[in-house]
């Protein structure tokens, strides 16, 4: 899944180490979502909407996820 959260993260001059204590997660659960290697849980997509100001959708990319 591609995500705006590298984008974000940089307009804020924020490592991962910085955005993962701010929404409770490891570094590296936010290299693997900035990487595509990991879909976050939905708690955890709200948790860096939020932080970001945003909502889900404009921070995750659900184009590709395939409906069930």
């Amino acid at each position: 899944m591609k995500t705006k959260i590298k984008e974000l993260r940089k307009e804020r001059k924020m490592s991962q180490e910085e955005l993962a204590a701010e929404v409770g997660t490891t570094r590296q659960t936010i290299t693997s979502l900035e990487v595509g290697k990991y879909t976050a849980s939905l708690v955890l997509a709200y948790k860096i909407a939020h932080f970001f100001g945003r909502t889900i959708e404009e921070v995750f990319d659900f184009s590709e996820v395939e409906e069930m």
